[in-house]
């Protein structure tokens, strides 16, 4: 152990007169583990919505729509052409549209979402979303009978309906007649309930089969062809390299612009948060610059010795500094892990439950990145360190002769 560090020590854990000196650098340690805990856990919180918003959104959405500039009469040739582009591992034909649902006394409005059963699975998860009935029944369309329509599990509860019952589709595309524009009433029968877990989806999106689709929507083409890609964070780029590999006549939008708003704001949320809760660590290191102070105050007649049998300034600088990094870097340690032990635990119970309604999402994970805890123990080091520079100058400069006078 080198001389510095053994003075440090017996400085910090001995017995002292002033016992005042002592409760000081105690709460100095014990801001610095809570300002640490409440930053990992802050971040962990705000990391886990995001990635539980996003995952819930991309299960729900694809990660790219294209458009082609006069539509798309015949969807199977570009789904063709659009899967040999590098990163796309998924592509499906959609017709979107707006409709008010009735059943009964009940009714809702909803977007309806039409179709290819066969190839949307590639794109979402709507096939594994399924609770009730089945995806396969929008590909086994009978003209004899009503034409089927999946609705999600918060939809079906608004309306009060189970699989096999009969609802009424009121779309805004209709007939004109004298009176004006007569809408169109078509009636479905619901084939199946699903659950995407995302609150915004299963009570508001309805799915039909595409020929089905186009009849409501007065359409004989479909909107888009939406695609899913190997690696979400490679959709932008994958995006801007569509219309240069199959021409200006294409158009694509990826997830990250369709939900640049929501995304940006948690961004900023989370750096809010960061901040603010950052400065009980800056507190903290305040706390230690105190400590420092007076146990350099306290020790002034043991600095003058030192002194004077030959130590030199720097390496009571040293000791100083070392006294206040003990105090910073075991309760950065304590405090980081602390914060993630908790955020197992919260994540693996659920123990944070929230409205779904709301946020989107029922419960809140909690996930520590380790980029960011990195940066939380190093950035709460660096202060602790930088708050003991100050009182270790004023050590080092100590005058041995002003100091032992009146010894």
């Amino acid at each position: 152990m080198s001389f510095e560090l053994f003075v440090a020590l017996r400085y910090l854990f001995a017995r002292r007169k002033q016992a005042f000196i002592s409760l000081i650098s105690l709460i100095s340690m014990i801001g610095v583990t809570v300002g640490v805990m409440a930053l990992v856990i802050a971040l962990a919180l705000m990391t886990g919505l995001q990635g539980q918003l996003r995952d819930k959104i991309l299960s729900s959405q694809a990660h790219i729509y294209v458009w082609k500039t006069g539509g798309i009469s015949d969807y199977r040739p570009e789904v063709a052409k659009l899967m040999k582009v590098p990163g796309v591992v998924g592509a499906a034909p959609t017709v979107f549209g707006k409709a008010l649902i009735t059943a009964g006394s009940s009714q809702e409005f909803i977007s309806l979402k039409a179709i290819d059963p066969a190839l949307e699975p590639t794109v979402t998860a709507i096939k594994a979303a399924m609770v009730l009935g089945s995806l396969d029944a929008l590909a086994h369309e009978d003209e004899n009978a009503l034409p089927p329509i999946l609705i999600g599990q918060d939809l079906a509860k608004q309306l009060d309906v189970a699989v096999g019952e009969t609802v009424t589709l009121v779309t805004p595309q209709g007939t004109l007649s004298p009176m004006g524009m007569i809408p169109r009433t078509r009636r479905a029968r619901v084939a199946g309930i699903y659950n995407l877990g995302l609150y915004e989806y299963d009570s508001t999106m309805g799915f039909v089969s595409l020929p089905f689709g186009e009849r409501l929507a007065g359409k004989d083409t479909v909107d888009l062809i939406q695609l899913r890609v190997a690696d979400i964070f490679d959709a932008p780029k994958i995006a801007d390299q569509i219309p240069m590999l199959l021409g200006k006549a294409y158009v694509a939008q990826d997830w990250t612009d369709l939900n640049q708003s929501l995304f940006s704001a948690l961004g900023l949320e989370k750096m809010a948060i960061s901040i603010t809760i950052g400065l009980i660590v800056i507190v903290a290191a305040l706390n230690i610059v105190a400590s420092l102070i007076l146990l350099v105050m306290e020790k002034s007649r043991d600095i003058a010795i030192l002194k004077t049998m030959g130590t030199a300034p720097r390496r009571v600088m040293t000791i100083f500094m070392l006294q206040g990094l003990i105090i910073g870097v075991t309760g950065t340690v304590v405090g980081g892990l602390g914060g993630w032990v908790l955020c197992e635990v919260l994540t693996k119970y659920r123990l944070i439950k929230i409205p779904a309604d709301v946020y989107q999402v029922s419960y809140v994970p909690f996930i520590v990145l380790p980029l960011d805890f990195t940066v939380v123990i190093v950035s709460a080091i660096v202060i602790c360190f930088i708050a003991t520079i100050y009182p270790s100058r004023q050590a080092a400069s100590l005058d041995p002769v002003q100091a032992l006078r009146f010894e």
